[in-house]
C-alpha cells in the first residue's frame, strides 16, 4: 500500500511539474480515432487496492458503492440525475460486470464539509453496510477558507469510522475549477489528502492529477468545468466516471470491461 500511494504521489508531483506530460494510456478510448468532441480524453489508469470489494465479488455477495461528497458528488452543474457521477458509474460497472449484484448510492449533498458529512455518516453511510465508499472532500474547505489542520483532523476521524465498519476507502480530491485555483491555500488541502491517504494506507483518486492529464491531452478544464466555475459538466462528469470506473475494475481484476467512453 505504502508503494501505492508513493507511486501516485509521483504522478502527482510530475503532472505538478510540467503542465504539459501527457501520460501513456493504459486503456484507450474505445471509440477513438473517430472520437467526438463530447468524448473522454484518454488517461492513464490505476488499480485501486479493493480488498473488501474483490473479495465480495469473489463471493458472489452484493456490492454497495457510496459516493459521499457534497456539491459534485450530488450532481451539481449536470443536466439531469442520470448524467452525475455515481449514476454513470453505476451504468458502467453494471455494464463491465453482468450479473453481479451492485449499486452505486449518491450521498452527495451540496455545501457540505467535513464536520457536516461526519454529522450524516451513520445514517447516509455506514447503516447501508457499503463494500466501497468513495469520498470526495476539499472543496468547500478551500472555498470556506477552513484551516487545513481542521480539515484533517476531522476528515481523519471519519476515514477511521470507514475503516473500523470494514468497508473499503477512496478519497478523492478537489476538481480544477477556477474557483478553486484562485483561493488562497487550496494546494494545502490537496497536500493535505495526499498526506492523508499515505497515512491512513487509502487510495486517493485525483481529480486534480487527473484534469492535468486531461488538459495536456487536449481537454483543458473550461472543456469539464461549467460557467459556474466550479462544477462539472455532464461530460465532465461523464469522464471523472469512466476513470474512476476503470480503476475500480482493475483493482478487481476485471479490468479492460468497461465499455465505450
Amino acid at each position: 500500500m505504502r508503494r501505492f500511494t508513493c507511486w501516485l504521489g509521483a504522478l502527482l508531483l510530475l503532472a505538478l511539474a510540467s503542465p504539459s506530460l501527457a501520460a501513456e494510456p493504459l486503456a484507450p478510448e474505445r471509440d477513438a480515432p473517430d472520437r467526438p468532441a463530447s468524448g473522454c480524453p484518454a488517461s492513464a489508469s490505476q488499480a485501486l487496492p479493493l480488498p473488501v470489494t474483490r473479495a465480495a465479488l469473489r463471493q458472489g455477495r452484493p456490492l454497495t458503492i457510496i459516493a459521499f461528497g457534497s456539491s459534485s458528488t450530488e450532481g451539481a452543474g449536470a443536466s439531469s440525475p442520470d448524467q452525475t457521477y455515481p449514476a454513470q458509474l453505476e451504468a458502467r460497472l453494471r455494464a463491465a460486470l453482468p450479473g453481479v449484484a451492485l449499486r452505486v448510492l449518491n450521498r452527495g449533498i451540496g455545501g457540505q464539509e467535513v464536520q457536516e458529512m461526519l454529522a450524516r455518516l451513520k445514517a447516509d453511510v455506514l447503516d447501508s453496510s457499503p463494500t466501497l465508499v468513495v469520498w470526495q472532500a476539499g472543496a468547500n474547505a478551500v472555498l470556506r477558507g477552513m484551516d487545513p489542520e481542521v480539515f484533517r483532523a476531522a476528515l481523519a476521524s471519519g476515514l477511521a469510522r470507514l475503516q473500523e465498519a470494514g468497508a473499503d476507502v477512496v478519497l478523492m480530491d478537489s476538481q480544477r475549477a477556477p474557483r478553486i485555483l484562485t483561493s488562497p491555500r487550496f494546494e494545502s488541502f490537496d497536500a493535505t489528502l495526499r498526506d492523508l491517504a499515505a497515512t491512513q494506507h487509502l487510495p486517493l483518486f485525483s481529480r486534480a492529477g487527473l484534469m492535468r492529464i486531461w488538459a495536456a491531452a487536449g481537454a483543458p478544464a473550461s472543456a469539464m468545468i461549467g460557467p459556474d466555475g466550479l462544477h462539472h459538466t455532464d461530460r465532465g462528469y461523464r469522464c471523472l466516471a469512466a476513470a474512476l470506473a476503470d480503476s475500480i475494475l482493475r483493482g478487481l481484476g476485471a479490468s479492460g470491461m468497461v465499455a465505450g467512453r
